[in-house]
């Protein structure tokens, strides 16, 4: 359970926390919060006090519904703020939320260390290849359909089967693409029902027969407020609660809003083991 990251062996036997940093307007909880510079390296510098290991930028939305923005607009509103940030905290790995190649490859090129692509190479072809040519781990997240259409009315024999069959399928075409540490991620909310998600969660020990690290992404989302009947900004609770869960059945690196918290639930099972 190690990734290399620029020659560095990272053990991830001991869960790492991953801090979202939305550089968008329009994201489903912290749209427009942190898109400006002065408030990105703010909130960066948070994070990693409290406990961050990764720090995962995003600059085009892909909450339920949401409208794709051209390469050149999330460009504009990325790459400035990922060379400040390599600047001034240079010693932090900074993942990359894009599913677009280009975008990875000059994200890579400014020092990033990673890319996590909601699409799993589905959307752009080019990619794993792009990705594998940096030798930069890889998180490779399950999705059926699109942001846009995902939502829709999406539909599985056995989800859990068939979202482990994607997996087999799409390791084996990173690793064939020359990237030689895979991450998986399951996708919550990304194609599925609330029961379609709880029924992966239920069921996330299985996840382990690949084999491979396991990233959640849950914070703050619809399985947790639409359940609950509550808002986004009411969700922290729930998200401590199902984080530890996941961390409970293995998963290796939780994706967060609120690193603080989920920090402490790391810490804390830890201790309990």
């Amino acid at each position: 359970m190690t990734i290399n990251i620029k020659g560095e062996l990272i053990d991830l036997r001991q869960p790492k926390i991953m801090g979202i940093l939305n550089l968008t307007p329009d994201s489903f909880y912290d749209g427009g919060k942190f898109n400006v510079l002065d408030s990105a390296i703010a909130q960066t510098e948070k994070m990693i006090l409290e406990g961050a290991y990764f720090i995962d930028l995003g600059a085009c939305s892909t909450k339920p519904g949401a409208e794709e923005i051209s390469a050149q607009e999330e460009k504009k509103r990325l790459y400035p703020i990922l060379e400040k940030l390599i600047e001034t905290f240079p010693k932090q790995y900074f993942s990359i939320d894009t599913y677009r190649s280009d975008v990875a490859e000059g994200c890579l090129k400014r020092g990033a260390a990673m890319i996590n692509d909601i699409s799993g190479g589905q959307l752009d072809p080019k990619m794993m290849e792009t990705v594998g040519k940096y030798h930069a781990p890889y998180v490779l997240m399950h999705i059926l359909g699109t942001p846009k259409t995902m939502q829709k009315k999406p539909q599985y024999k056995n989800v859990v089967q068939e979202v482990l069959y994607y997996f087999s399928e799409k390791v084996q075409q990173a690793y064939h693409n020359g990237i030689n540490d895979v991450i998986i991620d399951p996708g919550f909310g990304f194609g599925k029902t609330l029961e379609h998600n709880y029924t992966l969660m239920n069921h996330l020990e299985l996840f382990h027969s690949l084999e491979l690290p396991i990233l959640l992404g849950i914070s703050r989302k619809s399985m947790i407020y639409k359940k609950l009947d509550i808002t986004p900004d009411e969700a922290l609770n729930g998200t401590s609660v199902l984080n530890t869960i996941a961390l409970s059945k293995g998963a290796n690196i939780l994706r967060v809003h609120d690193v603080k918290q989920a920090k402490e639930c790391a810490d804390l099972l830890q201790a309990l083991q």
